[in-house]
């Protein structure tokens, strides 16, 4: 049976349900295809290692992979579950490594690997601070993909630092994300950051914001459009103006540690929202990266029409129906008018979309292919 190593932040990101969604997709999805998958984190310096492993030990359990996973401090030694020598002899025997934004650093596990892909989870950023000299381990890798489909094409200014990167999409577990005809009718949501921890990017003369800039853009929105708007924002107290701009202008404010702090409360969110409405980074937006948020893949899984500004993906993903990409306000606005319209279609569209481009079985089964590794 082939072994793959599955390495990225669950610890790292206690009490986000979005985020550990994107590390279980990955683990459990190559478990779906056969694959004998061991999951694998190192946590940072600068992470809570209490909340940290208390967390990382109910996901895994939770999903059955508590006695396939283990959780290392920055210095290499265990932390919960699996110890530093059992994922070592894990790791010789291993045929696949898949690093998803690099986590993986401990040399004794990562180097045995014969297949070591990096998986990129912030187009724009990762390539950035390559080229400013951060040592991000890219090296270490044999092969280099990227959720920025559009990044090294002649259409994309973000420098590629000498690396092939090679497209993939955010996987989503269609048997984790059944259909849902709950939600209360008009209400479009999204879970956020009106910050982010990535901060500012500057390349040649240029500086790309934070998200906070481009949701500010769309201010009006809940005046404009049908339906009630609703964030569950992690907005900092320092931003306390921009959240009383944002409530003076009807949107409504929820707090995410408390509606989508694990996997089951993140996935009883989306499930419960009629559709979603979210912004991107600005980086993103303005490079035309190809970026698709994985948080939207559960959407459109759950059937829930989404409205998500443009970053380039319609380029290879069908916008218009259950998939609704704007780029001004008043894209927006019409975008929601067209799912209050006719939202059994946009339900239905927004599911098909889920199946055809995000199923897991499929984005999978083609890394798989492009790593040259066998189920």
């Amino acid at each position: 049976m082939t072994v793959a190593v599955v390495a990225g932040a669950v610890a790292n990101k206690p009490w986000n349900g979005g985020e550990a969604w994107v590390r279980l997709s990955w683990a459990l999805g190559l478990r779906r295809l056969g694959l004998d998958v061991v999951f694998v984190e190192e946590l940072g310096p600068k992470a809570d290692s209490e909340a940290g492993a208390r967390y990382f030990r109910e996901v895994v359990e939770e999903f059955g992979l508590a006695s396939t996973s283990g959780l290392l401090r920055g210095d290499g030694e265990s932390m919960w579950g699996l110890s530093r020598p059992e994922i070592a002899e894990v790791a010789e025997a291993a045929d696949l490594l898949v690093n998803l934004s690099g986590n993986l650093r401990c040399p004794e596990v990562l180097r045995p690997i014969p297949t070591r892909a990096y998986v990129d989870l912030d187009p724009g950023f990762t390539q950035h601070w390559l080229v400013a000299g951060q040592d991000l381990g890219l090296e270490e890798h044999t092969i280099h993909f990227t959720v920025g489909e559009h990044i090294g094409t002649p259409s994309c200014p973000i420098p590629t630092g000498d690396i092939h990167w090679l497209p993939t999409r955010p996987p989503v577990l269609l048997d984790e994300w059944p259909t849902s005809d709950t939600g209360e009718p008009g209400r479009f949501t999204t879970v956020a950051s009106w910050r982010g921890s990535l901060g500012r990017v500057e390349w040649q003369g240029r500086t790309y914001g934070v998200k906070a800039h481009e949701f500010r853009k769309f201010l009006r929105l809940p005046s404009l459009a049908p339906g009630t708007f609703e964030l569950a924002l992690d907005i900092h107290p320092e931003d306390e103006r921009d959240r009383s701009l944002l409530e003076e202008h009807g949107w409504t404010l929820t707090d995410p540690t408390l509606l989508a702090r694990d996997p089951d409360s993140f996935r009883r969110y989306v499930t419960g929202s009629w559709a979603e409405f979210s912004v991107a980074q600005s980086i993103y937006v303005e490079t035309r990266c190809g970026w698709f948020s994985d948080r939207t893949t559960r959407y459109l899984a759950a059937g829930k029409p989404a409205l998500v500004q443009e970053t380039g993906f319609s380029d290879h993903l069908p916008a218009g129906e259950g998939l609704m990409a704007f780029e001004s306000l008043e894209e927006a606005a019409a975008g929601a008018a067209s799912i209050a319209a006719d939202y059994g279609r946009h339900s239905r569209a927004a599911r098909a979309i889920a199946e055809e481009y995000f199923d897991s079985d499929k984005v999978l089964t083609r890394f798989l292919d492009q790593v040259g590794v066998a189920p």
